[in-house]
């Protein structure tokens, strides 16, 4: 096998054969999801047969699937094979409120999702002769076995050590010589932090790779990642609708996320109109899966914001990349007419030594008047000499002024007194009037 590939025809195929498996296996998948209740019914609405679709750019006569028509329809209703016969597990999103969205797969499904968690670690030097722990939920939550079945498939020797629990994670990382780590990028900080307490160096463990994503950040938070914990971190994406993690992820370039075009067809469009938007602006990610078969899903509406980057990637794999994702369509805040989202916040806070990185933002109504607060945990550099920090506060509040066009109201705060999150960090609690 070549050293560089985990299915080298397949990661380097030409763009008009990608497109024309594309074609089959959409026809394919409009086939299959015309069994599912939902989908029948779309389908006779929109007069859509597997016939219809001529040309991938067909797909737009399909209607967009939402969160809310997977909500309707809970659980079942859009399943579209044997559940009795050939569901072997189901999967829930990570949603707190309200009903979840429910995904079941077939034996097909998770091999198929298995291999391309497979690809995606093999593009970023993971290999069998690695130890690969994975710090991330199990059970519901598609990050622990998403992770755990593609590193297996892999070869690699697994650590399910699951989430939270720092100290055991590093007793497992020194003990176990564990050279990959997956974590979500608020936790993979917390991780440097816990190392620092216990008079550990984390670069003098055998850690060399670290996979992030799960939550949007920057890329200088990545780079500050990469400092802290001495290794290479690479981007990923993934969602519970389109299998978990697995969707797409950098290679060793670190220039965007190769999206696995054989198993899911993306576009992205205008969230106002439904619009396609050219290449390369930013819009709302729409995704279709190609190689499901028990609950295919058809042009789901991600609300995640991002673009398609032009060019050919160095790494020689043909399929399309996406810039790290911006934010949500649906976390994006409107506070005093203008759209905020929380990372254009973090992006500022990250440039400066004496922070730490828990911040939290808050928006009130004070005297009928919207306001955006934003405390900040200080870091160990940080001086107790209160001038110099006036100093550093009013050149955050500038920068922060500059980025988002609003004045937040800044509070630097004495570091662990922000509540710590061992799941996805809270960085926004809305509590104005008129929300």
């Amino acid at each position: 096998m070549n050293n560089k590939y985990w299915e080298e025809e397949i990661e380097t195929m030409p763009r008009e054969k990608l497109r024309e498996l594309q074609l089959q296996r959409l026809k394919k998948t409009v086939n299959i999801a015309a069994n599912s209740p939902y989908y029948r019914k779309v389908f006779q609405e929109h007069h859509i047969t597997a016939d219809s679709i001529r040309s991938v750019e067909d797909i737009r006569k399909i209607p967009f699937t939402t969160k809310a028509d997977m909500r309707a329809n809970y659980p079942f209703g859009l399943i579209a094979g044997n559940m009795r016969e050939d569901g072997v597990r189901i999967h829930s999103s990570s949603g707190t409120t309200g009903t979840p969205t429910v995904i079941v797969h077939s034996q097909h499904d998770l091999d198929s999702w298995a291999n391309l968690v497979a690809r995606c670690l093999y593009m970023v030097g993971i290999r069998k002769t690695d130890v690969f722990q994975n710090s991330s939920g199990y059970g519901m939550f598609t990050g622990g076995l998403g992770f755990q079945y593609g590193a297996e498939c892999l070869g690699a020797l697994t650590v399910p050590a699951a989430a939270g629990n720092s100290k055991r994670q590093i007793k497992f990382i020194t003990d176990f010589k564990t050279t990959a780590l997956h974590a979500i990028p608020s936790y993979a900080i917390r991780l440097a932090e816990v190392f620092q307490e216990e008079g550990i160096d984390p670069t003098s463990t055998s850690l060399k790779t670290l996979v992030i994503g799960a939550e949007p950040h920057t890329d200088e938070q990545r780079k500050k990642i990469e400092r802290m914990l001495g290794v290479k971190a690479y981007n990923s994406f993934g969602m519970t609708e389109m299998n978990g993690p697995g969707v797409a992820f950098e290679c060793t370039e670190q220039n965007g996320m190769h999206f696995w075009e054989d198993c899911y067809l993306v576009e992205i469009i205008n969230p106002e109109t439904g619009e396609p938007v050219p290449e390369g602006e930013i819009g709302e990610l729409v995704l279709t899966t190609l190689d499901r078969e028990m609950m295919p899903l058809l042009r789901y509406r991600t609300r995640d914001l991002t673009r398609i980057l032009p060019g050919k990637c160095p790494c020689g794999r043909t399929h399309l990349r996406i810039d790290r994702i911006k934010g949500r369509s649906d976390d994006m805040f409107i506070i005093k007419g203008v759209n905020i989202f929380p990372m254009q916040v973090e992006k500022v806070l990250v440039q400066f030594p004496e922070l730490g990185s828990n911040y939290l933002i808050t928006l009130e109504t004070i005297n009928n008047q919207d306001e955006m607060i934003v405390e900040v945990e200080l870091s160990d550099l940080s001086t107790d000499n209160y001038i110099e920090l006036e100093k550093v506060r009013k050149e955050i509040t500038r920068q922060l002024k500059d980025e988002i066009l609003v004045t937040p109201k800044l509070r630097l705060v004495k570091k662990g007194s922000l509540p710590q999150s061992e799941g996805k960090a809270v960085r926004v609690k809305d509590l104005r009037d008129n929300k």
